[in-house]
């Protein structure tokens, strides 16, 4: 085995995925004629679902890119999406085989190189997967490194994610990429709207995120978003909004070594914590 498989914290379940074939930077083949015909029908279903939910709810920007996938009857091959994608910002997709550490993590990031993982649910996980697989990655993520702003903002965090890595802050850093990449919401001239991966990518989620009264919208703030711990099993019970993706972009320029002083000497929040400092952005 060339590389340790990798899972969430001290879970008991075996890894998920073939380790066996990742080299020493976790990448692999993507070994597209593995897919079974099980395997396809399941992304397209799952394509089905999430593209008719996406008007009203997600970001227009990705909606606009998400054509740039390709195919959507059928897993796509990571090669043509790559001929696609490296004209368009300078970014690539590589295949890993689950979850990959997280020095690895943001140095692929840091070279434009996006890890996909290249495995798909089973059907009877057609609704919840507890792993990020290939429909998530590919779906959720990709469309907006078509974007030449957000693709830039997803670099300079990885090029940041290595700096953080050896001042020990890589789990501090790691919350905004959660509340940002992940489930990140912004305010668009039509509404609130969802650009996160984890929320365009579930269907509960993604409604949930953007008009459920239940949960709490505050304005990203950067030592507001380190501080806050965050739910893997369950809806999100806080959102950071941004109004662009430049003003992320732009946010992320500066040193973070003082922000994380600030953010270990104010101590953690919990995920559904509210402060008075906060800025609540209010449905409507």
């Amino acid at each position: 085995m060339a590389v340790e498989p990798v899972v969430y914290g001290a879970s008991e379940r075996p890894p998920r995925g073939d380790y066996s074939r990742a080299r020493d930077d976790y990448t692999c083949a993507q070994n597209w004629s593995a897919y079974t015909q099980a395997d396809h029908d399941t992304y397209r279903r799952l394509y089905e679902r999430q593209s008719a939910l996406l008007p009203g709810l997600a970001s227009q920007a990705f909606i606009d890119a998400l054509p740039s996938l390709g195919v959507r009857d059928r897993i796509p091959r990571f090669d043509e999406i790559n001929e696609r994608l490296r004209p368009a910002t300078g970014w690539e997709i590589v295949a890993v085989p689950g979850l990959i550490p997280e020095l690895p993590f943001f140095e692929l990031l840091a070279s434009r190189r996006f890890p996909v993982t290249d495995w798909i649910r089973k059907p009877e996980e057609f609704d919840y997967v507890v792993e990020p697989d290939v429909f998530h990655d590919l779906f959720g993520h990709v469309p907006l490194l078509f974007n030449p702003v957000f693709a830039d903002y997803v670099q300079r965090y990885g090029a940041g994610g290595i700096k953080a890595h050896h001042l020990g802050a890589g789990e501090l850093l790691s919350r905004l990429y959660w509340y940002t990449i992940e489930f990140g919401l912004i305010r668009e001239a039509q509404g609130l709207r969802a650009y996160g991966a984890g929320i365009l990518s579930s269907s509960g989620e993604l409604r949930h995120s953007v008009t459920s009264p239940r949960a709490q919208r505050i304005a990203l703030d950067l030592v507001r978003c380190m501080r806050t711990r965050y739910k893997i099993d369950d809806y999100q019970a806080t959102y950071f909004v941004i109004d662009s993706f430049q003003q992320l972009f732009d946010m992320t320029a500066p040193d973070f070594t003082p922000i994380y002083a600030a953010v270990r000497s104010l101590g953690e929040l919990s995920a559904d914590a509210s402060l008075a400092s906060d800025s609540p952005i209010t449905l409507g």
